[in-house]
């Protein structure tokens, strides 16, 4: 794994090529104030300050370029404006002209991500570093990247290498690194207290059994916070099998679980002050004589009982089980990740995850954080009225609606059944992929809503560390 924290180093005036940045306002007066040897170049090779286009800029000997790059805004830089300079520059350093980097040092890092544990014979790329005098906001901006391609590598992973066992094997790499108890309910152990985790689980028992993650760390008297993921590590569809295009990318199924567990890695490395609880419902929705079959009625932790309408609408039952333990211990938040609804991607695409959230503050926060770190959500409603399409004439409810519309929003309702009273909840239904490639964001694997909850997470217990130290 690249070392990112090579990739952002201290500004101490160190020879670097110089990155000239621009946008359509700034460009004019900018040219005026180049060489002309520089202005005559730029008109040969056609520049213009739209965004992401970037040139060379000629010095006085060969290797004394420097490169101009145009933004969407020179007063306010995204994550992404560096991020193409990063992926296709010449190994060196660089620094931004009369600016700092701020937030572009993520897409910098993001841009020089790669997925070679399949290709050991992939040539290695020497490192593109940008250098900054903002030497504080190095490390947390380092983290947020080690953290999102944990997300990205872990999906990248093919389910055969990254099944229950190897999802455990990555928490019990981040308790040990930071000193969280660890607790593992698996197999047939779940039978009695996560019934839904074991019915999900067990066709694929022999060799990928089932289970719950859990992670435990902070101090007793901080505020209790719990992270929830679906760990489906594949998903066949179960008897009602997915077609096989449909199967090609359920490797990624795990992703809400590959969230989750780089959140908690980012809070404990952080320091934040909570008490952490961190669940993870692990599973690979198999076929076998053992499977769980369209009509059976499962009981869940909760005692409510759930009639399956559709064994590929599996992810919420894993989820409501864990949902379920989480709140026994009444946390003031819950946040869960999940690869949950092909209807999510219908409504907002690949790119916007749909957020759900019963409380109005916590979904403002989460929206914010978005924003903040460029990296969106889109709030969805949690319609009661749609509660009906859950109906079963058997059962407390069913898994899937009756009716085809409002696929996302049904799952979500689902969800908040097994959600304790009182407790801020929020659910984001993630993609964890990314079918084409943008500048700094490569296809595959990717986290989605991840940073955006980290930086909602900061906010809220960051202002109250402050606040008690006052």
């Amino acid at each position: 794994m690249t070392d990112y924290s090579d990739l952002i180093q201290p500004d101490k005036g160190q020879d670097a090529r110089a990155i000239h940045l621009v946008d359509k306002k700034s460009y004019d007066g900018w040219l005026k104030g180049r060489s002309a040897r520089e202005r005559a170049h730029l008109a040969a090779v056609g520049f213009k300050p739209d965004a992401f286009v970037h040139a060379i800029l000629p010095g006085d000997d060969p290797e004394k370029w420097g490169v101009v790059t145009a933004v969407a805004n020179v007063d306010s830089l995204s994550a992404w404006c560096l991020a193409k300079l990063g992926q296709i520059l010449p190994d060196g350093r660089y620094r931004v002209e009369g600016a700092q980097p701020g937030k572009a040092m993520f897409g910098w890092m993001s841009g020089q991500y790669r997925f070679d544990t399949y290709r050991p014979k992939a040539e290695a790329r020497a490192p593109r570093v940008l250098l900054t005098s903002d030497v504080g906001a190095i490390a947390a901006v380092v983290a947020e990247m080690r953290a999102t391609a944990l997300v990205r590598d872990m999906v990248n992973t093919p389910a055969a290498d990254m099944g229950p066992a190897a999802i455990e094997k990555e928490a019990e790499r981040i308790a040990k690194a930071h000193g969280a108890k660890l607790t593992v309910t698996k197999g047939e152990a779940l039978e009695q207290g996560y019934p839904m985790i074991h019915a999900v689980g067990r066709a694929a028992a022999k060799h990928h059994a089932p289970r719950l993650i859990e992670m435990v760390w902070g101090k007793d008297s901080h505020p209790k916070v719990a992270l929830v993921g679906k760990g489906i590590s594949f998903d066949s569809g179960g008897l009602d099998i997915k077609p096989s295009a449909g199967m090609r990318l359920m490797k990624k199924d795990m992703g809400g679980a590959a969230h989750v567990l780089a959140l908690a890695e980012l809070v404990m490395a952080g320091g934040l002050p909570v008490r952490l609880h961190c669940l993870v419902a692990a599973a690979e929705n198999a076929i076998s004589a053992d499977a769980f079959r369209p009509g059976d009625v499962l009981r869940s932790r909760l005692g409510l009982t759930v009639e399956i309408g559709n064994t590929d609408a599996e992810g919420r039952l894993v989820l409501g089980d864990a949902l379920a333990k989480a709140s026994e211990d009444k946390p003031e938040l819950i946040v869960d990740f999940a690869t949950l609804t092909g209807a999510a991607r219908v409504a907002l695409g690949p790119d916007l995850p749909p957020l759900f959230a019963n409380d109005d503050g916590l979904a403002e926060a989460m929206l914010t954080g978005g924003i903040e770190r460029d990296d969106p959500l889109w709030r969805m409603p949690l319609w009661d009225a749609y509660a009906d399409l859950l109906e079963t004439d058997i059962a407390d409810l069913g898994n899937a609606g009756s009716s085809a519309f409002a696929g996302t929003i049904t799952a979500a309702l689902f969800l908040k059944r097994f959600v304790g009273e009182g407790i801020a909840w929020a659910h984001i239904d993630t993609f964890a992929w990314r079918p084409s490639a943008k500048h700094g964001r490569p296809k595959g694997g990717a986290a989605l809503g991840l940073r955006a909850t980290w930086a909602m997470l900061q906010s809220r217990y960051d202002r109250r560390r402050k606040s008690d130290a006052s």
